[in-house]
């Protein structure tokens, strides 16, 4: 136990990757470069992930995209990107260049899209790729091959679209939704080459206009994100832990303070993602780090890495 409030050691081990603290920004939250630079130093983070990438630049849905809702916001963005090419040969670099670890969150509506993704990463020549640590590879896109059923709504299309994407090179993390078996959707994960999960993505919901009688978003429906998600994020993290406590877990879902990456660390999270809080404060995930580490010392923890898992006893 520390002793004295000494700083504690914040250091954590995702698999084969090293980050020096457990805290990341989470998909879809900084955008695909360093926009929020001005707000964020983000070598100070354990790791900056960007934006999901197809192989293929993708406009995404019609306006309007986002909305408040109760404790949260949904979104039907629609993974708009400029496409893995572009995004390397211009927004890598001025990430690697502010000292950032990089996770790239790639997506597809194919096998065939993964499987050229993780070509295009293998074959990036940029000396930018030094700063890519790993890759979230997001399987809750729909799979056009499957009359636009969800990949990570199937254990077989999960393990297809992980094994898709074997080709890069580099150590692979699984984005999953809270849906149906999730502990047997991460065995599949895990069989498909997974060396980590991310739980949890957003949850699908709705909003009706109730003056035009019709969903209010451009897209129809959308992903829930927010404080009122982490309690669904917190299980599904402590259920997949229970089932396979050997496999890292990055936990992502309504963590907004210290206190509740510290909940989803005892959940067993080896780390965590700060998303929806970020629209709310740019600052938001260094403010979470900085209560982490101050939560540790006053309670003589000397490594974070003793949290993970305490929940379960």
């Amino acid at each position: 136990m520390a002793r004295g409030g000494a700083a504690p050691e914040l250091c954590t081990a995702i698999g084969s990757v090293r980050l020096p603290n457990p805290v990341m920004t989470a998909s879809g939250t900084v955008g695909h470069g360093a926009e929020l630079a001005r707000y964020l130093d983000f070598s100070s983070l354990g790791a900056v992930v960007v934006k999901s990438l197809a192989v293929y630049e993708w406009p995404g849905n019609p306006p309007p995209r986002v909305h408040p809702v109760p404790a949260g916001m949904i979104n039907s963005v629609g993974l708009q990107g400029p496409g893995l090419p572009r995004w390397l040969a211009e927004d890598l670099p001025v990430l690697a260049e502010s000292g950032a670890r990089v996770v790239v969150s790639v997506w597809g509506r194919t096998l065939d899209d993964y499987a050229a993704a993780a070509v295009a990463l293998a074959a990036a020549e940029s000396p930018a790729m030094e700063a890519v640590v790993a890759v979230e590879v997001n399987v809750s896109c729909p799979n056009l091959e499957d009359r636009g059923s969800m990949f990570s709504h199937s254990a077989a299309m999960t393990e297809a679209a992980m094994a898709a994407t074997a080709s890069c090179g580099l150590p692979r993390w699984a984005k999953l939704s809270a849906t149906g078996d999730l502990a047997e959707i991460a065995r599949a994960a895990v069989r498909g080459g997974a060396e980590a999960l991310t739980l949890i993505n957003t949850l699908p919901g709705m909003v009706i206009d109730t003056e035009a009688r019709k969903p209010l978003l451009g897209g129809g429906g959308g992903g829930v994100s927010g404080r009122a998600m982490g309690p669904v994020a917190v299980r599904s993290v402590f259920d997949v832990y229970a089932a396979l406590p050997e496999v890292p877990i990055v936990g992502v879902g309504g963590i907004a303070s210290g206190g509740d990456a510290v909940a989803m660390m005892m959940a067993g999270a080896c780390a965590v993602q700060v998303g929806t809080a970020t629209f709310a404060d740019p600052r938001a995930s260094a403010k979470v780090l900085a209560q982490l580490a101050r939560w540790c010392a006053s309670r003589g923890v000397d490594r974070v890495a003793e949290l993970v898992g305490a929940a379960h006893g």
